[in-house]
């Protein structure tokens, strides 16, 4: 085993979700949220430029050279697979790795989502899911959940547009092709051009990064498409408004009728600190009822989705908050985690509160 995968090795088996490999720092894995070195021996330049090469070929490392930053797969057979950002920072180069694991894809339950709601989502035949949230809140798993879902219960025909591809599927029910960015296709809004003439019933975008992007996902939304994709966005208005912005402001009342019809549901989640340690998940969901879709048009009424969610938990939608609630109630989350955690102190507060007297 090459030095490169012994480490790796070594950290993955600690239970890290990211590895910091660093010229003039000891190796470093994030655990539990908490960054962690592992040994007192620096890196030296020669020692993470040999890593870096390991894991490119020769055209991926002169791009690499040139443009200063690359974002590529790289996997250790039965270990894991790792997404990579390799960067330069002060003439010398730095490798940040997230950790996918080579085990069965979660399944909603094991991930601690509400299964009949994810059921339901994975079973709508065309329009817009979302899942959103910071780096390093498991946008990742709970798409590749939710493709492998639907992988395993419907005989239909998956085009994912990846960058890079970090969990691998196989044709189960479904067929399914995996496109890289910089591999198989040079760009997501080329890719999803492209795909429209794949034949596909349900289309995954790795981000919606940019306007055009943004335009040919609700444009295959709209026409028969089911599509994914995720925004680095903290909740479900915060997300409407991130799609809008891409556009200027005579473009956005369209945007918002497009977005209104095509909207299936927004899913925004964090991980947060557990009870006894590790992390649970934290979640916020707006589904695309009559209410929320006539919000949406109307920027006036922006606000009013907060209300929609609160009042929506017979449908399956929960603002973050009535979410920590829950976690706390449950014994899984401390209240002064929640409490630093929540988009509004003052009402989880109240809504601790009277479940205690409830």
């Amino acid at each position: 085993m090459s030095v490169l995968n012994s480490v790796l090795t070594a950290i993955v088996k600690e239970g890290a979700s990211d590895i910091h490999l660093r010229t003039g720092s000891a190796p470093a894995g994030r655990i539990n949220g908490e960054i962690r070195r592992f040994g007192d021996t620096r890196l030296g330049h020669e020692h993470v430029e040999a890593f870096t090469r390991e894991m490119m070929n020769g055209p991926m490392w002169d791009d690499f050279v040139k443009r200063r930053e690359a974002d590529f797969a790289y996997g250790i057979p039965g270990l894991a697979r790792f997404r990579v950002n390799a960067y330069w920072q002060r003439g010398s180069i730095g490798l940040i790795m997230r950790v996918i694991e080579d085990k069965p894809i979660p399944t909603f339950q094991q991930l601690g989502l509400p299964v009949e709601t994810f059921e339901q989502l994975a079973q709508h035949e065309r329009g817009l899911i979302l899942v959103t949230g910071p780096t390093g809140s498991g946008k990742t798993t709970t798409l590749a959940s939710l493709l492998d879902h639907i992988n395993a219960t419907q005989p239909v025909n998956i085009v994912t547009l990846e960058d890079p591809i970090e969990v691998l599927h196989k044709d189960r029910m479904a067929m399914i092709s995996q496109r890289e960015l910089g591999l198989d296709t040079m760009s997501f809004a080329n890719g999803l051009r492209a795909s429209m003439r794949q034949d596909p019933d349900v289309i995954l975008i790795g981000e919606m990064r940019d306007k055009e992007t943004v335009e040919a996902a609700l444009s295959a939304a709209q026409t028969g498409h089911l599509v994914f994709s995720t925004l680095h966005t903290q909740d479900a208005i915060r997300s409407v408004n991130r799609i809008i912005d891409f556009f200027a402001p005579h473009e956005r009342d369209q945007i918002r009728q497009g977005l209104s019809e095509s909207i299936v549901g927004i899913v925004s989640q964090r991980l947060l600190p557990k009870v006894g340690g590790g992390r649970v998940l934290g979640l916020e969901i707006m589904l695309g009822t009559p209410t929320v879709r006539e919000c949406i048009k109307d920027p006036e009424r922006m606000e009013e989705i907060k209300q929609a969610l609160q009042e929506g938990g017979a449908r399956g939608m929960h603002t973050f908050d009535q979410h920590l609630a829950h976690l706390v109630q449950e014994g899984l989350m401390h209240e002064d985690d929640a409490l630093q955690s929540a988009t509004s102190p003052h009402e989880l507060k109240i809504m601790m509160m009277r479940a205690k007297y409830a």
